[in-house]
């Protein structure tokens, strides 16, 4: 299931209120937003790769911390229609903070772990449909 397709097909129906970052803003309208960190690792369990970050700036010049996966050389990121267009994201790199890796940076977060545990049980109940 390495399928680009496949994946945001299976993301989209996955993505809820609950595993996003910022449930407060998060709407069906843009099921994506908040949801790069969890989604990222997600995604290196389906196709493996890399998980990397990148500082994406908003029009306007507004900074959010953004997650998404490297495979091959090829950039994979099912979030980035989260943000609005002019968004520039520059090319990502590992962001560890003295952990052996950015996923297990990301999953250190008690509150993100939890969100990654929601969103890898819809996707499984998803594709068990």
């Amino acid at each position: 299931m390495t399928d680009i397709k496949s994946l945001r097909r299976i993301f989209r129906q996955a993505w809820k209120r609950e595993t996003s970052s910022d449930q407060k803003n998060w709407s069906p309208d843009n099921p994506a937003w908040g949801q790069c960190a969890v989604t990222a690792c997600a995604v290196q369990d389906m196709i493996g790769g890399e998980i990397v970050w990148a500082q994406a700036v908003l029009p306007g010049g507004k900074k959010i911390s953004h997650y998404f996966n490297m495979k091959n050389g090829c950039e994979i990121d099912l979030t980035r229609e989260q943000f609005p267009v002019g968004t520039r994201i520059p090319q990502g790199q590992p962001k560890e903070s003295g952990y052996s890796s950015t996923r297990e940076y990301i999953l250190r977060f008690p509150a993100t772990a939890e969100r990654y545990k929601i969103l890898t049980r819809n996707i499984a109940a998803y594709t068990l449909k």
